[in-house]
């Protein structure tokens, strides 16, 4: 991706880690909204995050962050609302107050009452202080708690994505967590059959494939929690 010149210089910069959903949500709006970027890689097994470099960007030590010239943004959901207002392409969000409403709450789901709980510093605080076992059955408990609320929350608005037959910002939020559950915690889908249905319809867009964290150029499939 990357490009020399002033051309390189004024593209938007994303530091990123393969593996985080986080991440995923943004480089799926950046592909949907045909923005070009520059993927800077932070290993997050490695701690590259906590680098004095990466803390100016993000405070808290967290990808993504995202560089649009002088401007710094980090956390997700801020940089997919930046990108909405700055790059209206392709909008993430629909015009209608309620499905509006709707997305919001719908991400809200995952970025708070299931990803937060998975993060790599809360499993190894339950694999030190609690136990090693206790790892996955602590996550797919959270995941299935949110996900239940998901297929709720979308039965009456769904079409062929979550909140309408147009890709919007609550997809965004929803297909990098189902894709984690899968391949990383071994949650079982066939009880969200809303989800799995969903699952499918992203399986067939190319911004989102194009995202998915082994088509990264520092993916690591060996690489463990």
């Amino acid at each position: 991706m990357a490009e020399s010149g002033e051309s390189n210089k004024n593209k938007l910069k994303l530091y990123s880690y393969w593996r985080s959903s986080c991440s995923q949500r943004v480089r799926i709006a950046l592909n949907l909204k045909g923005l070009e970027y520059e993927y800077i890689p932070v290993n997050l097994l490695k701690g590259e995050h906590f680098s004095p470099d990466f803390l100016k960007l993000n405070p808290l030590g967290y990808v993504p962050a995202l560089v649009d010239g002088e401007i710094v943004i980090s956390d997700s959901f801020a940089i997919l609302m930046y990108l909405e207002e700055k790059y209206p392409q392709h909008p993430l969000l629909p015009s209608d107050l309620q499905k509006k409403a709707l997305n919001y709450q719908a991400a809200n789901v995952v970025c708070s009452s299931i990803q937060p709980l998975q993060n790599l510093a809360v499993l190894k605080y339950i694999k030190e202080k609690v136990g090693p076992d206790e790892v996955i059955p602590w996550v797919q408990s959270h995941i299935n708690k949110g996900f239940a609320a998901l297929e709720k929350l979308l039965k009456d608005s769904a079409g062929k994505y979550a909140t309408g037959n147009e890709v919007s910002m609550a997809d965004l939020f929803i297909e990098p967590q189902i894709h984690g559950a899968i391949k990383r915690f071994n949650v079982d889908m066939s009880q969200f059959p809303l989800l799995s249905r969903l699952h499918v319809a992203y399986s067939e867009l190319p911004a989102f494939q194009n995202a998915m964290p082994e088509n990264q150029p520092d993916a690591s499939p060996s690489s463990v929690t």
